[in-house]
Protein backbone atom coordinates (compact mmCIF):
# COMPACT_ATOMS: atom_id res chain seq x y z
CA UNK A 1 0.00 0.00 0.00
CA UNK A 2 1.43 3.47 -0.79
CA UNK A 3 -0.15 6.51 0.81
CA UNK A 4 -0.04 10.36 -0.65
CA UNK A 5 0.77 11.94 2.64
CA UNK A 6 1.72 15.62 1.52
CA UNK A 7 3.91 18.05 -0.91
CA UNK A 8 7.44 19.14 -0.12
CA UNK A 9 9.03 21.29 -1.59
CA UNK A 10 6.83 21.37 -4.36
CA UNK A 11 6.97 17.68 -5.09
CA UNK A 12 4.55 14.89 -4.14
CA UNK A 13 5.68 12.75 -1.93
CA UNK A 14 4.67 9.02 -1.89
CA UNK A 15 5.20 6.83 1.33
CA UNK A 16 5.79 2.56 1.33
CA UNK A 17 3.62 1.59 4.14
CA UNK A 18 3.71 -1.81 3.06
CA UNK A 19 7.23 -2.35 3.65
CA UNK A 20 7.86 -2.75 7.48
CA UNK A 21 10.29 0.10 8.30
CA UNK A 22 12.01 -1.80 10.64
CA UNK A 23 13.24 -4.04 7.91
CA UNK A 24 13.82 -1.45 5.59
CA UNK A 25 16.26 0.70 7.72
CA UNK A 26 17.49 -2.44 9.20
CA UNK A 27 21.22 -2.46 9.49
CA UNK A 28 23.21 -3.55 6.40
CA UNK A 29 26.60 -3.47 8.28
CA UNK A 30 28.72 -3.33 11.47
CA UNK A 31 28.93 0.92 10.63
CA UNK A 32 24.99 1.25 10.76
CA UNK A 33 24.77 -0.47 13.85
CA UNK A 34 23.68 1.82 17.03
CA UNK A 35 25.62 2.24 20.34
CA UNK A 36 27.00 -1.29 20.64
CA UNK A 37 30.75 -0.01 19.77
CA UNK A 38 32.32 -2.32 22.31
CA UNK A 39 30.87 -5.41 21.24
CA UNK A 40 31.01 -4.39 17.34
CA UNK A 41 34.51 -3.81 17.85
CA UNK A 42 35.24 -7.14 19.54
CA UNK A 43 32.89 -8.93 17.06
CA UNK A 44 34.99 -7.60 14.11
CA UNK A 45 38.08 -8.88 15.89
CA UNK A 46 36.98 -12.47 16.55
CA UNK A 47 36.07 -12.31 12.38
CA UNK A 48 39.47 -11.30 10.88
CA UNK A 49 41.14 -13.74 13.36
CA UNK A 50 39.89 -16.49 11.50
CA UNK A 51 38.95 -17.88 15.25
CA UNK A 52 34.99 -16.97 15.68
CA UNK A 53 33.55 -18.78 18.75
CA UNK A 54 30.35 -19.62 19.06
CA UNK A 55 28.46 -16.51 20.57
CA UNK A 56 25.67 -15.42 22.86
CA UNK A 57 24.48 -12.19 22.14
CA UNK A 58 22.08 -10.35 25.09
CA UNK A 59 20.51 -7.26 25.94
CA UNK A 60 17.33 -5.72 25.85
CA UNK A 61 14.84 -5.91 22.88
CA UNK A 62 15.44 -3.60 20.16
CA UNK A 63 19.18 -2.92 20.57
CA UNK A 64 20.49 -4.51 17.59
CA UNK A 65 21.41 -8.03 18.41
CA UNK A 66 19.51 -10.06 15.34
CA UNK A 67 20.99 -7.35 12.80
CA UNK A 68 24.32 -7.83 14.24
CA UNK A 69 24.09 -11.57 13.51
CA UNK A 70 22.75 -11.26 10.02
CA UNK A 71 25.42 -8.68 9.42
CA UNK A 72 28.14 -11.42 10.76
CA UNK A 73 26.32 -14.26 8.59
CA UNK A 74 26.34 -11.71 5.55
CA UNK A 75 29.94 -11.30 5.97
CA UNK A 76 30.87 -14.62 5.85
CA UNK A 77 29.26 -15.70 3.20
CA UNK A 78 28.74 -14.75 -0.43
CA UNK A 79 24.89 -13.90 -1.25
CA UNK A 80 23.93 -16.59 -3.43
CA UNK A 81 24.93 -19.45 -1.55
CA UNK A 82 23.55 -17.69 1.88
CA UNK A 83 20.44 -19.67 2.73
CA UNK A 84 21.97 -22.88 2.19
CA UNK A 85 24.69 -22.15 4.59
CA UNK A 86 22.32 -20.17 7.29
CA UNK A 87 19.73 -21.85 9.47
CA UNK A 88 17.77 -18.97 10.90
CA UNK A 89 15.24 -19.86 13.64
CA UNK A 90 13.13 -17.64 16.27
CA UNK A 91 13.69 -20.26 19.16
CA UNK A 92 10.45 -19.24 20.98
CA UNK A 93 7.59 -20.99 18.70
CA UNK A 94 10.36 -23.67 16.96
CA UNK A 95 12.98 -25.25 18.83
CA UNK A 96 11.72 -28.21 20.55
CA UNK A 97 13.66 -31.52 21.28
CA UNK A 98 11.90 -33.47 17.70
CA UNK A 99 13.54 -30.03 16.30
CA UNK A 100 16.60 -30.18 17.86
CA UNK A 101 17.32 -34.07 16.97
CA UNK A 102 16.16 -33.56 13.42
CA UNK A 103 16.72 -30.77 11.68
CA UNK A 104 19.39 -28.91 13.74
CA UNK A 105 21.51 -31.79 13.81
CA UNK A 106 21.33 -32.96 9.91
CA UNK A 107 21.83 -29.35 9.40
CA UNK A 108 25.39 -29.76 11.32
CA UNK A 109 26.24 -32.75 10.12
CA UNK A 110 26.03 -31.98 6.23
CA UNK A 111 29.09 -32.50 5.11
CA UNK A 112 28.62 -31.12 1.53
CA UNK A 113 28.11 -26.78 1.16
CA UNK A 114 27.34 -25.45 -1.55
CA UNK A 115 30.08 -22.79 -2.67
CA UNK A 116 32.94 -21.87 -1.44
CA UNK A 117 32.13 -20.97 2.05
CA UNK A 118 33.84 -22.70 4.38
CA UNK A 119 31.16 -22.16 7.56
CA UNK A 120 27.93 -22.36 8.21
CA UNK A 121 25.71 -20.66 10.37
CA UNK A 122 22.61 -21.42 13.06
CA UNK A 123 21.33 -18.25 14.71
CA UNK A 124 18.60 -19.08 17.44
CA UNK A 125 16.25 -15.51 17.85
CA UNK A 126 15.05 -15.68 21.96
CA UNK A 127 17.24 -18.37 23.15
CA UNK A 128 15.68 -17.83 26.13
CA UNK A 129 12.72 -19.65 25.75
CA UNK A 130 14.14 -22.70 24.99
CA UNK A 131 13.38 -25.17 27.53
CA UNK A 132 16.00 -26.54 29.82
CA UNK A 133 15.75 -30.16 28.70
CA UNK A 134 16.24 -28.89 25.06
CA UNK A 135 19.37 -26.59 26.25
CA UNK A 136 20.48 -29.57 27.15
CA UNK A 137 20.25 -31.40 24.23
CA UNK A 138 21.57 -28.46 22.12
CA UNK A 139 24.44 -28.12 24.47
CA UNK A 140 25.38 -31.35 23.14
CA UNK A 141 25.43 -30.57 19.58
CA UNK A 142 27.23 -27.52 19.98
CA UNK A 143 30.03 -28.91 21.97
CA UNK A 144 30.16 -32.08 19.21
CA UNK A 145 29.81 -29.89 16.14
CA UNK A 146 32.71 -29.02 13.78
CA UNK A 147 35.06 -25.48 13.41
CA UNK A 148 32.73 -25.28 10.42
CA UNK A 149 29.34 -24.53 12.32
CA UNK A 150 28.91 -21.34 14.59
CA UNK A 151 26.05 -21.30 16.43
CA UNK A 152 24.52 -17.46 17.33
CA UNK A 153 22.45 -16.99 20.10
CA UNK A 154 20.19 -14.33 20.94
CA UNK A 155 18.21 -13.79 24.10
CA UNK A 156 17.06 -11.14 26.55
CA UNK A 157 17.79 -12.62 29.49
CA UNK A 158 21.24 -14.32 29.55
CA UNK A 159 20.15 -16.14 33.48
CA UNK A 160 17.82 -18.18 31.52
CA UNK A 161 20.62 -19.99 29.00
CA UNK A 162 22.20 -23.04 31.09
CA UNK A 163 25.96 -22.63 31.99
CA UNK A 164 26.83 -25.49 29.83
CA UNK A 165 26.04 -23.40 27.13
CA UNK A 166 27.43 -20.53 27.87
CA UNK A 167 30.80 -21.54 28.49
CA UNK A 168 31.22 -22.66 25.04
CA UNK A 169 30.14 -19.60 23.56
CA UNK A 170 32.04 -15.76 23.72
CA UNK A 171 28.92 -13.57 25.25
CA UNK A 172 28.39 -9.98 24.09
CA UNK A 173 26.29 -7.30 26.09
CA UNK A 174 23.61 -5.09 24.10
CA UNK A 175 23.16 -2.32 25.99
CA UNK A 176 19.92 -0.01 25.88
CA UNK A 177 19.90 3.06 23.26
CA UNK A 178 19.95 6.44 24.36
CA UNK A 179 17.55 9.22 23.91
CA UNK A 180 19.78 10.96 21.48
CA UNK A 181 20.12 7.89 19.29
CA UNK A 182 17.36 7.08 18.70
CA UNK A 183 16.08 10.54 18.02
CA UNK A 184 18.97 10.35 15.53
CA UNK A 185 18.09 7.50 13.55
CA UNK A 186 13.90 8.37 13.63
CA UNK A 187 14.70 12.08 12.36
CA UNK A 188 17.20 10.19 9.53
CA UNK A 189 13.73 7.84 8.88
CA UNK A 190 11.32 10.82 8.40
CA UNK A 191 14.07 12.62 5.95
CA UNK A 192 14.18 9.48 3.47
CA UNK A 193 10.54 8.98 4.00
CA UNK A 194 9.72 12.46 3.41
CA UNK A 195 7.40 13.16 6.13
CA UNK A 196 7.03 17.24 7.42
CA UNK A 197 6.80 17.14 11.31
CA UNK A 198 5.89 20.39 12.57
CA UNK A 199 8.58 22.53 14.31
CA UNK A 200 6.19 23.91 16.69
CA UNK A 201 5.71 20.08 18.18
CA UNK A 202 8.49 18.22 17.02
CA UNK A 203 10.65 17.78 20.50
CA UNK A 204 7.13 16.64 22.28
CA UNK A 205 6.43 14.44 19.28
CA UNK A 206 10.69 12.48 19.50
CA UNK A 207 10.39 12.75 23.71
CA UNK A 208 6.85 10.99 22.90
CA UNK A 209 8.30 8.08 20.78
CA UNK A 210 11.25 7.62 23.25
CA UNK A 211 8.89 7.64 26.26
CA UNK A 212 6.87 4.67 24.66
CA UNK A 213 10.01 2.57 23.19
CA UNK A 214 11.94 2.76 26.71
CA UNK A 215 14.85 2.72 24.58
CA UNK A 216 13.84 -0.15 21.74
CA UNK A 217 14.36 1.01 18.39
CA UNK A 218 12.25 -1.73 17.18
CA UNK A 219 9.42 -0.21 19.04
CA UNK A 220 9.88 3.50 18.41
CA UNK A 221 10.06 2.47 14.47
CA UNK A 222 7.08 0.61 14.41
CA UNK A 223 5.02 3.26 16.51
CA UNK A 224 6.65 5.84 14.42
CA UNK A 225 5.58 3.91 11.14
CA UNK A 226 1.97 3.13 12.83
CA UNK A 227 1.52 6.72 13.95
CA UNK A 228 2.10 7.65 9.53
CA UNK A 229 -0.13 4.91 8.43
CA UNK A 230 -3.49 6.11 11.07
CA UNK A 231 -2.76 9.75 9.50
CA UNK A 232 -1.60 11.00 13.15
CA UNK A 233 1.47 12.94 11.84
CA UNK A 234 -0.13 16.16 10.08
CA UNK A 235 -1.91 17.56 13.14
CA UNK A 236 0.87 15.22 15.71
CA UNK A 237 -2.27 14.04 17.57
CA UNK A 238 0.34 12.68 20.55
CA UNK A 239 -2.99 11.47 22.98
CA UNK A 240 -4.18 9.21 20.26
CA UNK A 241 -0.41 8.02 19.88
CA UNK A 242 0.21 7.26 23.37
CA UNK A 243 -3.40 5.69 23.12
CA UNK A 244 -2.76 3.19 20.04
CA UNK A 245 0.46 2.53 21.94
CA UNK A 246 -1.17 0.78 25.27
CA UNK A 247 -0.43 4.53 27.62
CA UNK A 248 -3.15 7.03 29.16
CA UNK A 249 -3.07 10.28 27.03
CA UNK A 250 -1.60 13.07 28.76
CA UNK A 251 -4.96 14.57 29.85
CA UNK A 252 -6.31 11.66 31.48
CA UNK A 253 -3.14 10.23 33.10
CA UNK A 254 -2.38 14.14 34.51
CA UNK A 255 -6.51 13.59 36.28
CA UNK A 256 -4.99 10.14 38.08
CA UNK A 257 -2.31 11.60 39.10
CA UNK A 258 -4.56 14.87 40.54
CA UNK A 259 -6.49 12.26 42.26
CA UNK A 260 -3.70 10.49 44.20
CA UNK A 261 -2.08 14.46 45.17
CA UNK A 262 -5.86 14.85 46.65
CA UNK A 263 -5.60 11.80 48.50
CA UNK A 264 -8.61 10.81 46.80
CA UNK A 265 -9.47 7.31 46.26
CA UNK A 266 -12.97 7.40 44.96
CA UNK A 267 -12.15 9.42 42.01
CA UNK A 268 -9.17 7.44 41.40
CA UNK A 269 -10.90 4.42 40.69
CA UNK A 270 -14.16 6.14 39.03
CA UNK A 271 -11.54 6.81 36.63
CA UNK A 272 -9.56 3.70 36.14
CA UNK A 273 -12.73 1.95 35.84
CA UNK A 274 -13.60 4.38 32.90
CA UNK A 275 -10.90 3.54 30.54
CA UNK A 276 -11.51 1.22 27.70
CA UNK A 277 -8.54 -0.86 27.16
CA UNK A 278 -6.38 -0.36 30.37
CA UNK A 279 -3.04 -1.55 29.57
CA UNK A 280 -2.05 -1.77 33.80
CA UNK A 281 1.78 -2.91 33.04
CA UNK A 282 2.27 0.28 30.62
CA UNK A 283 0.29 2.59 32.82
CA UNK A 284 2.25 1.05 35.86
CA UNK A 285 5.79 2.64 33.65
CA UNK A 286 3.91 6.12 33.50
CA UNK A 287 3.10 6.42 37.17
CA UNK A 288 7.00 5.53 38.01
CA UNK A 289 8.16 8.05 35.54
CA UNK A 290 5.73 10.43 37.41
CA UNK A 291 6.70 9.18 41.03
CA UNK A 292 9.43 12.37 42.08
CA UNK A 293 6.33 14.36 41.32
CA UNK A 294 4.16 12.39 44.10
CA UNK A 295 6.34 14.12 47.12
CA UNK A 296 6.02 10.34 48.44
CA UNK A 297 7.56 9.76 52.00
CA UNK A 298 11.31 9.15 51.67
CA UNK A 299 11.12 6.13 54.35
CA UNK A 300 8.14 4.78 52.54
CA UNK A 301 10.41 4.99 48.91
CA UNK A 302 11.84 1.35 49.03
CA UNK A 303 8.61 -0.47 50.59
CA UNK A 304 6.48 1.47 47.51
CA UNK A 305 9.05 0.38 44.85
CA UNK A 306 8.81 -3.44 46.36
CA UNK A 307 5.38 -3.02 46.36
CA UNK A 308 4.65 -1.80 42.76
CA UNK A 309 7.28 -4.72 41.86
CA UNK A 310 4.28 -7.27 43.15
CA UNK A 311 1.68 -5.74 41.45
CA UNK A 312 3.53 -5.92 37.76
CA UNK A 313 4.23 -9.58 38.67
CA UNK A 314 0.58 -9.83 39.62
CA UNK A 315 -0.70 -8.83 36.77
CA UNK A 316 1.98 -10.78 34.27
CA UNK A 317 -0.09 -13.85 36.28
CA UNK A 318 -3.32 -13.10 35.28
CA UNK A 319 -4.82 -11.20 38.46
CA UNK A 320 -8.03 -8.51 37.73
CA UNK A 321 -6.02 -5.66 36.08
CA UNK A 322 -8.55 -3.08 38.16
CA UNK A 323 -7.91 -4.65 41.69
CA UNK A 324 -4.31 -4.13 41.02
CA UNK A 325 -3.93 -1.14 39.90
CA UNK A 326 -6.74 -0.24 42.55
CA UNK A 327 -4.24 -1.47 45.47
CA UNK A 328 -1.52 0.53 43.71
CA UNK A 329 -3.18 4.12 43.57
CA UNK A 330 -4.19 3.28 46.94
CA UNK A 331 -0.94 2.61 48.42
CA UNK A 332 0.59 5.76 46.28
CA UNK A 333 -2.17 8.03 48.30
CA UNK A 334 -0.93 6.78 51.73
CA UNK A 335 2.65 7.16 51.20
CA UNK A 336 2.11 10.61 49.10
CA UNK A 337 2.58 13.59 51.35
CA UNK A 338 0.64 15.83 48.77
Amino acid sequence: MIKLINIVNGNIVLIDLETPWVEKYRPQNFSDIVSQSIAIENIKDFITSNNMPHMIFTGPAGTGKTSTALIIAKEAIKSENYYINVLELNASDTVRMEYVRTVIKDFVNQNVMVGSSTVKFILLDEADNIPNQVQQALRRIIEKSSNDVKFILLCNYINKIIDPIISRCAVFRFVKLSKEKIIERLKLIIKKEGIKISPKKANEFYETLFFISEGDLRKAINTLQMAVALELIDNLDLAEILKISGFLDNNTFNKLILTIKEHNLNHAKDLIESIENLDSRNLIRQIINELPSLNINPSAYANLISFIGEIDYRISQGSDEQIQITALIAKLIRYSEG
